[in-house]
């Protein structure tokens, strides 16, 4: 394999990434909003596309070991290639926190809410974003932009504490909203998570470009 082909196969890598991550972007936009608004078909949606999210990750790992085994990278080529494989594995496991969600309001079916969603929906934003940026800063490999991923992680842990506390408030007030405050806070726990996957991303991103591993939960 030539260089050039071999730079083609990356940008191939990169695009399949940049598609992979929109349908996980997608994936935790309709879970949420299919919680807020009790839709149970856009739930179904969500479980059904994490088996495109899935096959993605296949795809592109069989790609990344085929790369691995003609080209036999170095250096910033063999860096690039594994952060390409870990970062998939983020991702596959972001979209099946965004099922995990789906599937919240599936139990929830038939149940009104015990409270409108605020806080939840304005952590998918925040969420959606660092998947985003993630993903450009790898693109690009932009160091400010990966290390931005930190501060927005500390935004959303800000946030998952706020609903942690309010629900717990309800439970304590009312013993018969616990069953649902205990989905909701495991809704919030579930986006958390996809803000510690995307925070991974931007740590291996710095890794990629200036081959030093930084914290950035710090």
């Amino acid at each position: 394999m030539t260089r050039t082909s071999f730079e083609q196969s990356i940008k191939e890598l990169q695009e399949d990434l940049v598609k992979m991550g929109s349908l996980v972007e997608e994936s935790i936009d309709k879970a949420v909003t299919s919680l807020a608004n009790r839709d149970t078909k856009l739930s179904e949606e969500v479980i059904a596309a994490d088996d495109a999210i899935d096959a993605m990750e296949t795809e592109i790992e069989n790609k990344c070991m085929t790369l691995l085994a003609r080209q036999q990278p170095i250096a910033k080529d063999l860096r690039l290639i594994a952060t390409v494989l870990k970062i998939i594995t983020d991702l596959e496991r972001m979209g099946d926190h965004a099922t995990d969600i789906a599937k919240v309001n599936i139990r929830l079916e038939g149940q009104p809410l015990i409270k409108p969603l605020v806080d939840i929906p304005r952590m998918a934003v925040l969420t959606q974003g660092m998947v985003r940026n993630a993903l450009d800063s790898f693109i690009r490999e932009d160091i400010k932009l990966a290390e931005k991923i930190g501060d927005d992680d500390d935004e959303v842990d800000h946030l998952y504490g706020q609903i942690f506390r309010e629900l717990l408030v309800f439970m304590l007030q009312d013993p018969r909203t616990i069953s649902q405050a205990t989905y909701l806070i495991f809704v919030a726990n579930y986006l958390e998570r996809i803000g510690d996957h995307a925070t991974n991303i931007g740590e291996r991103v710095l890794y990629l470009v200036t081959g030093e591993k930084k914290d950035l939960n710090i």
